[in-house]
């Protein structure tokens, strides 16, 4: 049975299913301080895409012919290590693997009774943490302020407008069809939501749904959607930059409007980030979203895919749009 997904080639452009291996490795026998693993959920999520590359990055690449790794919660199935029982669920980043064998380094324990398993993939793991960190950290919302989300419907900026919403802002999203700008006012509380693939002038749009300018900015997408959001911006705005979607797949570099004016005009910050800049204070933020999550006042929504042999497919539909929230692959 092939238990165990390599990276075949390094993509050129948009990743193929060529691109991926399924192939069969043997699991190794126990020794002692190790426990063997069974996945349950695995995380796709689109960094995957540069890691991929062999490019300098903030993160090592993936090596070709060996398993791609991300964020997974598995079961403990049998254990030599006295801190971790046979039963346990615990959540990490591991190899793209059904079964494995860890040392249960930079393993965490998870509850199955406080949230689903899923969530500690989204909004109770990096997706939450991601949201919570850039928000707080560099937008530092105030009340009354207005933000823009981009990549709205996704995973991490379906987060970003509830926590918006909880600190008093005007939240407004950005998304690719009327369905799901229909799901972020309705299931998450979004003030107002913006159809890209349906609006002719980006700038203007924005301005109509932000009549008091735009304060905050959470980028998950870059290209000409982050560029109409400058034209919209207010003194001293704030913008948060954590994913670029849009040029991810791109094999030369965009053309963008230049910053630096808008920067300097309205005194603006714009900061890029990766959550790992934030670890001590995880342990925090994972318990003020566990406590927003327990009042009622955060909701989520995942795209669960089933099946080990749909992994590749379920990542390469993240470039596409076709995950509403958080999108994991369940065995």
């Amino acid at each position: 049975m092939k238990n165990t997904i390599l990276l075949k080639n390094r993509p050129v452009g948009t990743p193929q299913l060529t691109d991926f291996e399924f192939t069969e490795e043997q699991v190794p026998e126990l020794k002692e301080g190790e426990i063997l693993l069974e996945t349950k959920y695995v995380s796709v999520d689109p960094y995957l895409r540069g890691r991929m590359s062999d490019a300098e990055s903030y993160i090592e690449p993936f090596e070709v012919n060996k398993p791609i790794e991300s964020g997974i919660v598995a079961q403990v199935m049998e254990s030599k290590n006295s801190d971790f029982s046979k039963g346990d669920f615990v959540s990490g980043v591991l190899d793209w693997k059904i079964r494995q064998v860890s040392t249960g380094k930079d393993l965490h324990k998870v509850d199955p009774d406080m949230a689903p398993l899923s969530a500690y993939l989204g909004i109770l793991g990096m997706t939450g943490l991601t949201a919570y960190m850039g928000l707080t950290e560099i937008g530092k919302p105030k009340k009354g302020e207005t933000i823009v989300v981009s990549g709205a419907a996704g995973a991490v900026g379906t987060v970003v407008g509830q926590i918006a919403k909880i600190q008093g802002l005007r939240v407004v999203g950005i998304a690719g069809s009327d369905e799901k700008v229909d799901m972020l006012k309705s299931e998450f509380g979004f003030d107002d939501a913006i159809n890209y693939n349906n609006t002719e002038d980006m700038t203007k749009a924005i301005a109509e749904a932000c009549p008091n300018g735009v304060d905050v900015y959470f980028d998950n997408v870059g290209g000409d959607i982050s560029d109409a959001v400058l034209f919209n911006i207010n003194q001293f705005a704030r913008m948060v930059i954590c994913g670029a979607i849009s040029v991810y797949n791109e094999t030369s570099l965009p053309k963008s409007v230049s910053v630096q004016p808008f920067l300097i005009k309205k005194s603006a910050l714009m900061q890029g980030f990766i959550i790992f800049n934030y670890m001590e204070k995880f342990r925090e933020a994972i318990q003020q979203l566990g406590q927003w999550l327990k009042e009622g006042k955060l909701n989520y929504t995942e795209t669960i895919v089933d099946g080990f042999e749909n992994i590749p497919q379920a990542f390469l539909d993240l470039f596409s749009g076709k995950n509403k929230g958080k999108m994991v692959v369940k065995l």
